[in-house]
């Protein structure tokens, strides 16, 4: 008979390779580096005409994360891509409110809305990708907010925080632990982006200098301070293994 506080080395051990391989399969706060393997994705978000200078919600110096995504794709194997695809007259449009101007906010159903200049019309010029993206081995494009009645920031859910866009399955049943983002703008999609990809259990990166802002009313600082509420790892390029 064990004496008290005598310890079951077989329960023991049984308790330990429980605990082992429940935190293998539940990714925890990022780490400082990401892993680049065949387990993590590179998401590209927006990196579309609107967006860009010239376009009709442009980023300032929205162009110049093109080439510094191209470069770091090719460290990836495995690039999923999202894109802006609003019908006209989308209810985001501060044009679809009559005497609304762009940058407002006003009440939806789903909550407070900033009204946006009309932007990435399905199949439009300013809907295309930026010209100078080279990532021909992206496997999937997530089209988002191309329901009238609701806008979409992340590439995961839409604003209305209740429809999906599929991603968060397509990711799982690919095998994916780890997400790696970039693109347009941090603090809007980028930023909603990685919060939903770390929601959904992924280990997730945001790259900094491959990604630019539109810092609206100090929008910037709050994605920043939202997405390291969600355990998001904000890195740099030179973070990345070669």
């Amino acid at each position: 008979m064990a004496e008290p506080y005598d310890i079951d080395r077989r329960k023991l051990l049984t308790a330990a390779t429980v605990l082992t391989a429940a935190s293998a399969a539940r990714p925890g706060k990022a780490q400082e580096k990401p892993v680049i393997d065949e387990r993590t994705v590179l998401i590209i978000v927006d990196v579309q005409n609107d967006f860009c200078p010239g376009g009709s919600l442009a980023v300032k110096g929205g162009d110049e994360v093109v080439p510094v995504i191209n470069a770091l794709a090719k460290r990836f194997a495995h690039v999923v891509m999202t894109q802006d695809w609003h019908p006209a007259g989308h209810s985001s449009f501060a044009s679809s409110h009559p005497g609304k101007k762009p940058f407002e906010t006003i009440e939806m159903p789903y909550g407070r809305q900033v009204l946006w200049p009309d932007h990435c019309i399905q199949g439009s010029k300013g809907a295309e990708f930026h010209p100078g993206l080279a990532v021909p081995h992206a496997a999937a494009v997530v089209r988002k907010g191309y329901r009238p009645e609701i806008d979409s920031y992340s590439g995961f859910v839409e604003a209305d925080r209740r429809t999906s866009t599929g991603l968060t399955g397509y990711l799982r049943e690919r095998g994916f632990l780890r997400a790696v983002v970039v693109g347009l703008a941090t603090d809007f999609c980028v930023g909603w982006t990685a919060q939903d990809a770390s929601s959904a259990g992924f280990e997730t990166f945001v790259v900094e200098d491959a990604c630019r802002a539109i810092d609206l009313d100090g929008s910037l600082d709050k994605a920043w301070a939202a997405m390291a509420e969600k355990d998001v790892a904000r890195i740099r390029v030179a973070d990345l293994p070669g």
